[in-house]
């Protein structure tokens, strides 16, 4: 019998808590618009960062539908395909921005990255305050 560590022990998907880690992302973004006001800091990159969030989650909740099973191949490769491009045509967007102007590009590199690590940290809480299944 092979041992599981807590880190490793499957747990139930949090449901309840489906819309609080994009939330926090949301609220990064947000918080940041008024910082770019007061400091005058470029809001184009703030634009930038808030488009591909909205786009980003869009994505997401579009992939969220395809249910990918053993049976099923498929859907499964277009699932995995799906997210990993996601982050791709995110990072392809901001190194086009950064190649076009460094500050807005810099600023909303910065923006979508405080907001990813929001949603990425609230999502990896919910999932691991779960109990682990038997």
């Amino acid at each position: 019998m092979t041992r599981v560590g807590i880190l490793g022990a499957p747990r139930p998907y949090p449901e309840r808590q489906r819309w609080l880690a994009p939330a926090a992302g949301a609220l990064v973004i947000a918080i940041a618009l008024p910082l770019f006001l007061v400091a005058g800091w470029p809001l184009e990159g703030w634009a930038a960062a808030a488009l591909l969030w909205v786009g980003a989650q869009a994505l997401g909740l579009l992939l969220g539908r395809v249910k990918p099973s053993p049976d099923n191949l498929a859907a499964s490769g277009l699932l995995a395909f799906g997210m990993m491009s996601r982050l791709l045509v995110v990072l392809a967007v901001l190194l086009a921005l950064v190649a076009s102007d460094k500050e807005a590009g810099l600023a909303a590199a910065l923006v979508y990255g405080a907001a990813y690590t929001a949603e990425l940290g609230l999502s990896l809480l919910g999932y691991y305050s779960q109990e682990p299944r038997a």
